[in-house]
């Protein structure tokens, strides 16, 4: 597996923003995909988005117009810059990190907080 390190969670206003960072550490590593998932209290983990090594991008319906996943290839590092961020956008927000051979790990998560 490969070491995964968020961080940028916070506490928000709604209308507000705030931008996660992931970074895969390992300068030999090849990755795959990188993505945002989130995880509500007493619901499952689910999509934010995912960037391949591509280029081409996936969104959650529900972020779509409002969050931004980019990436710095040089860095293996991942962003999602989340604006007009609404209270249902509460969660704990993991980083993914698919590496050659298919190999997934996973972030310790970072809690965003938004207020109404």
């Amino acid at each position: 597996q490969v070491p995964v390190v968020e961080s940028g969670g916070g506490l928000a206003q709604a209308g507000g923003s705030l931008r996660l960072s992931c970074a895969a550490s390992g300068s030999s590593v090849s990755i795959n995909a990188m993505g945002w998932y989130r995880q509500a209290p007493g619901k499952q983990r689910d999509l934010v988005a995912i960037i391949n090594s591509g280029g081409s991008t996936n969104y959650a319906d529900s972020v779509k117009g409002r969050f931004t996943i980019s990436t710095d290839n040089a860095k293996n590092t991942v962003y999602l810059q989340m604006n007009s961020l609404k209270p249902e956008d509460t969660a704990v927000y993991y980083c993914k990190v698919v590496s050659s051979g298919g190999f997934t790990s996973w972030g310790q998560g970072t809690q965003v907080t938004v207020s109404s």
